[in-house]
């Protein structure tokens, strides 16, 4: 029997209207004529997991959307030692328009689709279309709200706060039709590792993992194949984060 050939995710992608991610990608706000000039100056590449995708200094000749799959941001110190810094999940975008070298590492935590833009026609065509750049404003944006989120995550919270908070931010990513809080129960995927997981909030494969137990043991979640979440209760995770949900002040 001949074997199956492994189709590449990203030869499967043809055009725009073929994306998982066309609603909230950079490209999201833009009309057929624009989506069309996009065309032009696109591609697809796919990542092997493990595959670097920029090192830091590295001239950038594009700037992109992740498609399918969760990248991780670093940087590494003089002595070696390794911070994530983020998470790029489906329609965050890679590099910097007007930036020509790489301000991270950025590596593919799971096989990663991107679709890749040429960074000079790019800026050209962001200068001369006011939808993209309203979207790519946006996002900016978003991605300044999700570090402060990071530093309140890294700095005050507890090991099973942080592990609570990480599944909701990869949650409220996958569930875009609706507010998460308005979702009586979810299941989605949790595509990190626990390495990658400890990694990304500083603590022990072995913290990570004792949490993790702790939450399923605790009827917070319940997990299928290790890498599908389900969560009965949003409001109970939600209470697990340890965010003040209703904004107030404590007494």
């Amino acid at each position: 029997m001949q074997p199956v050939p492994n189709i590449s995710p990203a030869k499967s992608l043809e055009k725009c209207s073929d994306c998982p991610i066309q609603h909230r990608a950079v490209c999201a706000y833009c009309d057929k004529t624009e989506l069309l000039l996009l065309e032009t100056i696109k591609s697809y590449k796919t990542y092997e997991a493990g595959s670097p995708i920029t090192f830091v200094g590295d001239h950038m000749e594009f700037v992109g959307s992740v498609v399918t799959g969760v990248a991780t941001l670093s940087q590494t110190m003089e002595d070696g030692r390794r911070q994530m810094v983020g998470l790029l999940l489906p329609s965050d975008f890679v590099g910097r328009p007007g930036r020509e070298y790489a301000a991270f590492n950025v590596e593919a935590t799971t096989d990663v689709t991107l679709c890749k833009f040429a960074r000079k026609p790019f800026e050209k065509l962001l200068n001369d279309m006011p939808h993209l750049r309203e979207r790519m404003l946006e996002m900016a944006l978003d991605e300044l709200d999700a570090a402060r989120e990071w530093m309140l995550l890294l700095g005050r919270k507890t090991a099973r706060e942080k592990i609570a908070s990480l599944l909701m931010i990869i949650a409220k990513r996958q569930n875009t039709l609706k507010p998460i809080e308005n979702v009586e129960e979810l299941k989605f995927e949790l595509s990190l590792t626990r390495e990658a997981m400890a990694d990304y909030l500083g603590l022990t494969l072995e913290t990570v993992s004792r949490q993790i137990n702790a939450l399923k043991k605790d009827g917070v979640i319940e997990l299928e194949r290790k890498r599908h979440v389900f969560v009965k209760d949003i409001t109970r995770l939600l209470n697990e984060t340890g965010d003040d949900a209703d904004g107030g002040y404590f007494e």
